[in-house]
């Protein structure tokens, strides 16, 4: 996905997608037949600006992330626009938020963005919320955001526990392999609760997954496509995407 400053942030996704299938996890070697002919989706922010759903639902688009905050202090100008016509066209949306683990607290990143458009509800439409938290994009120093594993897993744990008790939804977590292991240590404390979307620049398939996880339920497969955006694939029918955003 995207912070909505620069966009060097894809060379170093594509190169994590290379390295993690020298670390451990559950190998996927092609698109799944369920996927391939499942839901299309993508994700946007800011960079995309107010954007011509009826087109993108034209192309294709069945469901859409949008960027709604990023540490405690920002929410995308565009949200409003993105996230509310994206569901007057008759997209599945749902919000995503942007990891600072550096500024603050996971509990009050969750805080902020529930309050600044992470909300969900079970009414088939809204998918749940994500957490989007990968390398650093500010300091290539500190590409853990200077936290050891351990705090690592704390802070995800305690964005989690604060999205779970203000909307009911665990959230789905977005990151890569290669992040995961290295900055989590392989942590598969979430594997259980949490549905994986996994970014993974290749068409062949989603490649190994972070340790714990056995499938994904998102898989962001390119950085530019047909749709605004990231090109996103649902693992699933459009009646189990509907499910999922239900939250049966």
């Amino acid at each position: 996905m995207a912070r909505d400053h620069t966009s060097s942030r894809r060379s170093r996704l594509l190169a994590a997608s290379v390295a993690a299938l020298a670390l451990g996890g559950a190998a996927l070697a092609e698109i799944p037949a369920a996927a391939a002919s499942g839901p299309k989706g993508h994700d946007v922010s800011s960079h995309q600006k107010n954007v011509d759903w009826q087109s993108a639902k034209a192309k294709g688009a069945r469901f859409v992330y949008v960027k709604a905050t990023e540490s405690t202090t920002y929410r995308n100008p565009y949200f409003n626009q993105q996230y509310n016509d994206s569901r007057a066209a008759g997209l599945i949306r749902g919000a995503y938020h942007f990891a600072a683990p550096d500024k603050s607290s996971g509990r009050a990143q969750a805080a902020h963005f529930v309050t600044n458009g992470g909300g969900w509800t079970a009414d088939g439409r809204t998918m749940p919320p994500a957490l989007d938290i990968e390398y650093n994009p500010y300091d290539k120093k500190h590409k853990c955001y200077g936290l050891s594993k351990a705090r690592t897993v704390g802070w995800i744990k305690s964005f989690s526990d604060e999205v779970k008790r203000r909307t009911g939804r665990r959230p789905v977590i977005y990151t890569t392999t290669h992040w995961w292991n290295t900055c989590t240590g392989g942590s598969s404390a979430f594997a259980a609760n949490h549905h994986l979307w996994i970014a993974r620049y290749n068409r062949s398939g989603a490649g190994t997954l972070p340790a714990g996880w056995s499938s994904w339920t998102i898989w962001q497969y390119d950085n530019g496509g047909t749709l605004p955006g990231d090109q996103n694939l649902f693992n699933g029918s459009i009646d189990r995407l509907k499910t999922f955003a239900r939250g049966n």
